[in-house]
């Protein structure tokens, strides 16, 4: 409907008027083509399609954002065919026509969906300790989850198979592996969905290659980090990408250090010392959000939900990550790439390491401006499920992934919780030391 939308306006307004020779009629269908397949790849990268997995005020964000990039993308590309800038009313007007269409679709999508897969009947199976807010968070999608009953594995395998029948899927929480392996099993035997929460050695292994010795499947996880040939191309992703975006960018990089000095006096940058790869430690370039001194006492500490060390300019940074900016200089020297695992201060990460061991696996590559962890975490993400996110990304890295996560951070530029502090309260289930004593018997 949107590319249709798009040829009514191109052939009404645009194409007819563009030069002297006006372009004919394989040439209009091949620059509404081109508009439909840019619309595909970028609603495709932000998740626009994935009607029921998102939150349906996701959906229409994830469109609505797609749908204004190819549109300005667009636009560009018809000034340069025209050689000046063209009228734009008539395609603000059909941006606008568009907003409508993806609104009421994603509605009538989310009916439809809800209407052929309604919530399904779960079960959950926990073991000694805390399934940390797991609940809670498949509980907030009540139109797509329904836990029904849990059950702890303490009571025995069978107690748990007679419990599971009836049920449309199964949740697996943190339980020792060899109960986790049986019961997958029996899930598969009975074709029954299943949930697993993952452990260190399921994301080494998703990463593996299959390969046969002779008549023997194995699995080969190289463990080596990015070839040499990667190494190659992110570099030169980084410097290419990283020196435009300088350019574009320095006119607000000068806007924000005019008024974080305005506000206080202080400086407007501020350098701190970061880990990236195989722990070398660097100095990282930020626009500073808190108070001068935030940390007079010497104590490394996270920034909390609410915290009064923040300033009003800052929150604003913080929230459009623009505080983020001057880091493009350290992409530049080679300390960072655009795309990797945040960049963490020595104290935390041998604070995190005292209880999580293989905190240390991130470091394979360099820190990154962007990453799996800062895309699909939060800032307020447990440490152990950052480093499964960030696995994620070391054990499947490819030049596809790394364009797929630039473009989504400017998605998560306009989300507020992506940049949450970590809530005092959110570990109220256990103290933070029984979070500890978890994850060492975890790992």
């Amino acid at each position: 409907m949107q590319t249709l939308l798009y040829g009514y306006t191109w052939m009404t307004y645009y194409g007819s008027n563009i030069w002297d020779a006006p372009f004919y009629r394989r040439g209009n269908w091949l620059v509404i083509a081109l508009y439909g397949l840019l619309l595909f790849l970028f609603i495709n990268t932000y998740g626009g399609f994935k009607i029921g997995y998102l939150r349906k005020l996701d959906a229409i964000f994830s469109q609505i954002l797609a749908t204004l990039c190819v549109n300005v993308i667009t636009y560009i590309q018809i000034c340069l065919l025209d050689r000046h800038f063209v009228d734009i009313i008539p395609f603000l007007g059909f941006t606008f026509i568009e907003g409508i269409i993806i609104a009421v679709w994603a509605n009538i999508y989310q009916l439809i969906y809800a209407w052929l897969f309604p919530p399904r009947r779960m079960i959950l199976i926990y073991g000694e300790r805390p399934v940390f807010g797991l609940k809670d968070k498949i509980n907030s999608r009540g139109d797509k989850y329904n836990i029904c009953e849990m059950v702890d594995i303490n009571k025995g395998l069978e107690y748990v198979y007679n419990k599971m029948i009836g049920y449309e899927a199964v949740i697996i929480g943190d339980i020792p592996s060899q109960y986790r392996n049986q019961i997958l099993k029996r899930c598969f035997e009975k074709s029954i969905r299943t949930y697993m929460l993952t452990k260190i050695s399921d994301v080494i292994l998703r990463g593996s290659d299959d390969i046969h010795l002779f008549d023997s499947p194995l699995l080969l996880a190289r463990n080596s980090g990015l070839s040499f040939e990667q190494k190659v191309i992110k570099r030169l992703t980084d410097v290419l990408v990283s020196s435009i975006m300088l350019v574009i960018a320095s006119p607000v990089m000068l806007v924000v250090a005019f008024l974080i000095k305005a506000y206080d006096g202080g400086t407007a940058l501020y350098k701190q010392v970061r880990l990236t790869k195989d722990g070398r430690e660097f100095e990282v370039y930020k626009f500073r959000s808190m108070i001068m001194e935030a940390e007079k006492d010497g104590v490394a500490r996270l920034s909390m939900s609410g915290d009064s060390r923040i300033t009003p300019i800052g929150k604003f940074i913080r929230a459009t990550r623009l505080d983020e900016l001057p880091q493009l200089i350290n992409i530049m020297k080679g300390d960072m790439s655009l795309v990797g695992p945040r960049p963490e201060r020595p104290e935390i990460a041998t604070e995190y390491s005292e209880y999580m061991p293989e905190f240390g696996y991130r470091l394979k590559v360099k820190a990154g401006l962007t990453g799996y962890a800062q895309i699909y975490g939060k800032y307020n993400t447990l440490p152990y499920d950052k480093l499964k996110l960030d696995l994620m990304y070391i054990q499947n890295y490819s030049f596809r992934l790394d364009l797929k996560l630039i473009l989504m951070t400017f998605k998560i530029m306009f989300m507020k919780e992506s940049t949450e502090g970590v809530d005092n309260g959110q570990l109220t289930a256990a103290t933070m030391e029984d979070y500890r004593d978890s994850i060492r018997k975890e790992i």
